[in-house]
């Protein structure tokens, strides 16, 4: 009788915990670059942290120079209620809103058109054209403050919304984002489409979009944050303080007994409250689309 012995072999790396090289939870590196980071972090959240500390002191307290985060008077919303019930502060947050909002969508629709075009169309002069949109991104905006006011004078949209929502839905810089992640979208995808009878622009649609929803969002973000924080263009084409957007009507009600630090500060918290609120909610697109690099938009 033939006796059969079976071996058991574990499977290769059965038990073991290999981990990859630099993978390390503490190593050398890593504690560098954490304490590098926090570092930056309170670096940039101190100025932030004072801003609100001085809010919620007393002017007297706020003018007298203690450094301690806390005044003698303790905390108080005085300066709050003060910014509050001067002007049109709701009126204010809704036009910020309404025209952030406006740019955004604009903005997207006209960058991510504009993007597809020039990484998935082949037409005349689109290599020139593409380095004429390029060169945009140099241009500081500043520089076209005069003819764009003299633009919107001759349209008659000095002192309505529209002017000042359509000189800001030009954005170079996120066409040429949106192009890099175009381009790195297999184009195996929609030329499948296409066999199928798909038009270019349900390729666009229902394709190449929902594979950019991370990058689709950033961009989103950051052209929604410029356009709310956007004080120069505001301040030299409204002029009706029932239009004005929230930075700009906030300048309008400091008090005329000289400088208010509370005050200031308590303007300065009440315009960034809505980009802070926007990005707690939305970090983890913004992390995810900035991170992206090539197919990753899945």
């Amino acid at each position: 009788m033939t006796t059969l012995t079976e071996t058991i072999v574990a499977p290769t790396g059965a038990g073991t915990h290999e981990r990859k090289p630099g993978s390390k939870p503490f190593s050398p590196l890593r504690i560098v670059a954490f304490i590098v980071l926090l570092l930056m972090a309170i670096g940039w959240l101190l100025p932030f942290l004072w801003a609100v500390a001085t809010a919620f002191k007393t002017e007297n307290d706020a003018a007298s120079g203690d450094p301690s985060w806390i005044g003698p008077s303790g905390p108080t919303t005085g300066a709050f209620t003060a910014i509050l019930s001067q002007g049109n502060v709701w009126i204010w947050a809704f036009n910020s809103l309404w025209t952030s909002v406006a740019v955004t969508l604009i903005t997207l629709a006209i960058s991510a058109l504009a993007a597809y075009a020039f990484s998935r169309m082949d037409f005349r002069g689109r290599r020139w054209l593409y380095v004429v949109v390029i060169a945009g991104i140099v241009v500081p905006p500043q520089a076209l403050i005069i003819p764009l006011f003299y633009e919107m004078l001759a349209f008659h949209l000095v002192d309505t919304h529209w002017g000042l929502i359509l000189p800001q839905v030009v954005a170079p810089a996120m066409v040429f984002i949106l192009k890099q992640f175009f381009d790195a979208v297999p184009i195996e995808l929609e030329e499948a489409a296409r066999v199928d009878g798909a038009s270019r622009f349900r390729v666009f649609w229902s394709i190449v979009l929902p594979l950019s929803r991370p990058i689709l969002a950033s961009v989103a973000i950051f052209v929604f944050i410029g356009a709310w924080n956007n004080f120069l263009w505001p301040f030299l084409v409204i002029n009706d303080t029932t239009l004005m957007t929230l930075p700009v009507g906030l300048q309008t009600v400091i008090s005329a007994y000289g400088v208010q630090y509370a005050q200031i500060m308590a303007q300065a918290v009440l315009a960034a409250l809505p980009l802070i609120i926007v990005f707690l909610i939305f970090q983890k697109q913004i992390v995810k689309g900035v991170a992206t690099t090539g197919f990753g938009g899945q």
